[in-house]
């Protein structure tokens, strides 16, 4: 029920509810937002994988005969050349690549270099969901040479800055709230991520939870980022086809005692993806130590990873066909190959996109985390057949720990990894391996931009501060509301001073002869007639006191009662009838209520570590 009050409430607040009624044209209004942005962040994705393609053609294959495979859901859009492969020509073209991405991305928009999804959850996070407008086309263009001409990366970092920059472009053009602008930015992520991996539910859930470190979701962002990501989901398949990236066998998990291999499975990505996130940021810090111009340091980067690939040339660029035929177990794919690949992968990748160049991380995880769960489902194959039968299906689960391993985004990586597989009859051993992995990771992540939780958000400083104000009412703390002497209106001045005398309240408040409240008045308004003898026999109490009387009732909470005493930073507050604003209960004071709030706070906290 909790749930589906706050799904209710962040409906309410994004598309307009009142008095249980959903105001159309509002709605229409923000859906037509997020549909404008599904379609930008589709085209983007289209624009995007052409420039792959076409880089890849004219780059990989015709300058150097490099011709990797593809998955099944990819076609070449040019057929290929007769080059002939030559290894010498692919040690040096991921650093030309490096020279053209480096001074694209330091001259035009420094911001844009590394794997853009950490940039996108600062922006969330830190900046109120802004990003220059520039940033998504230098990404988008320099993201492009480093994967084409060798370099190893994903796609998913540059599309990701595409829709969440135009997100935050529109955002701003229609001069919306930072909370409206963040909500924008990651349905733009949703809708990018989605489309180019054709998965738009996977990228919905992974906008809302690559956010945060602990397993939690930004409710707000899931239905705004399933709009989008459909959207963008079918403008990219309109052009490139329908169905899935990878292809698969129909795996099916039918035996209980192959628990046991997917649980090694998990610890040995556990240990993999500690191996990927130290290497990846201490490649980053070796590279941000080196004294020469950030512009050169992505070629540097690019030579060491045209070394690697000199000899392990099926760990440049994109690596998906591999991870495609370690499904199937068809090619070169045995356990040594698949070993080579993915820690070939884990330092092609550092080198690429921790020099300084321009790439996504989830696409290297899917390759590194398939290639190790078809090692450890081989090696299970051989000495358990009769319970491993099937290789591929740790490929395919591989792939979803892994990144879970990484990322902190485990319910994410699940359905991530089933849409690109079509593999649904593995969520079993999926949710398992995934379960562990983020059990045992989650110290260390790839995405060094994210936060604990909410709490430690700015994008959600304050919220549950309010949030529990708003839960707690005047009528809770009535044993605090105290009885106060008041003071009848035409109470002689000489009168109050010996009763002042007498006392230590500091705010009085003024009745009528009806004993009802007229006016109110606080010690330092005596200030001007207790220092002026010659005038105190005129003054009766109506006279100091003030008619503009700032009221709370039982059933206010005290968010509104805090902003009621810092409107003229008073201390203590009448508290009347909810009906009757001139009957007065008793004063409430400023400390009382922190107090009491503490109190709550405290109280919650023991709970919840019960």
């Amino acid at each position: 029920m909790g749930q589906v009050k706050n799904q209710r409430s962040i409906l309410s607040r994004l598309f307009g509810e009142k008095d249980q009624s959903v105001d159309l044209a509002h709605a229409t209004k923000w859906l037509t937002y997020f549909i404008l942005i599904g379609i930008i962040a589709g085209l983007g994705s289209v624009v995007f994988h052409y420039l792959c393609l076409l880089g890849s053609h004219y780059f990989m294959d015709m300058i150097a005969g490099y011709r990797p495979p593809a998955p099944a859901g990819e076609h070449h859009i040019l057929e290929p050349t007769s080059t002939p492969f030559n290894r010498w020509l692919l040690l040096f073209l991921p650093a030309f690549g490096g020279i053209i991405s480096g001074w694209l991305v330091y001259t035009f928009a420094p911001e844009a270099e590394g794997h853009g999804t950490d940039a996108a959850i600062d922006a969330y996070h830190r900046k109120g969901g802004m990003i220059r407008g520039r940033v998504p086309i230098i990404k988008t263009i320099a993201s492009a040479i480093t994967l084409t001409t060798g370099g190893s990366g994903g796609r998913e970092g540059p599309i990701a800055q595409i829709g969440a920059g135009f997100g935050s472009f529109l955002a701003t053009k229609l001069k919306l709230s930072d909370r409206e602008r963040r909500i924008m930015m990651a349905a733009g992520i949703g809708a990018g991520v989605g489309s180019i991996f054709r998965a738009p539910l996977a990228g919905a859930l992974f906008a809302a939870e690559v956010l945060y470190r602990d397993p939690e979701f930004e409710s707000e962002v899931i239905i705004p980022a399933g709009i989008s990501s459909v959207v963008a989901y079918c403008v990219f398949c309109l052009v490139f086809g329908w169905g899935s990236l990878f292809e698969s066998w129909d795996f099916k998990f039918q035996n209980p005692l192959e628990l046991g291999p997917y649980i090694v499975l998990a610890l040995v990505l556990v240990a993999t993806g500690v191996l990927y996130i130290k290497t990846f940021y201490g490649t980053i810090g070796v590279f941000e130590r080196i004294n020469i111009p950030n512009h050169i340091k992505p070629a540097i980067g690019g030579l060491l990873t045209g070394v690697i690939g000199f000899f392990l040339p099926h760990t440049l660029a994109f690596g998906y066909g591999y991870a495609q035929q370690a499904i199937f177990m068809t090619g070169n794919i045995g356990i040594l190959f698949l070993l080579s690949l993915a820690i070939g992968k884990i330092f092609t990748t550092s080198f690429s996109i921790g020099s300084g160049g321009s790439g996504g991380v989830f696409g290297p995880s899917i390759v590194i985390g398939g290639a190790m769960g078809g090692v450890v489902g081989q090696i299970f194959h051989r000495i358990i057949p009769n319970v491993v039968t099937e290789p591929g299906a740790f490929v395919v689960v591989g792939m979803a720990g892994f990144f879970t391993a990484v990322s902190n985004t485990p319910i994410s990586t699940i359905i991530f990894v089933s849409e690109m597989t079509n593999s649904y009859h593995l969520l079993l051993p999926s949710l398992l391996v995934c379960s562990i992995a983020y059990l045992a990771s989650q110290k260390w992540t790839i995405f060094q931009r994210q936060v604990k939780n909410k709490i430690n958000s700015q994008a959600h400083a304050g919220d549950f501060f309010i949030d529990i104000l708003e839960t707690i009412k005047v009528k809770d703390l009535m044993d605090h509301v105290k009885t106060v002497n008041t003071i009848p209106m035409d109470m002689p001045f000489l009168e109050f001073k010996k009763l002042f005398s007498e006392t230590k309240q500091h705010y009085f408040p003024v009745m009528d002869s009806r004993d009802r409240l007229v006016g109110i008045f606080s010690s330092t308004d005596i200030r001007g007639v207790l220092f002026s003898p010659e005038i105190e026999h005129l003054v009766v109490m109506n006279d100091i006191g003030t008619s503009d009387i700032i009221v709370a009732t039982p059933s206010d909470d005290l968010n509104t009662v805090l902003k009621l005493f810092t409107t003229k930073n008073i201390d203590s507050l009448p508290i009347v009838k909810d009906d009757d604003p001139g009957e007065l209960i008793g004063m409430l004071n400023r400390r009382e209520v922190i107090s009491y709030y503490n109190q709550r706070v405290s109280n919650m906290k023991i709970n919840a570590v019960k």
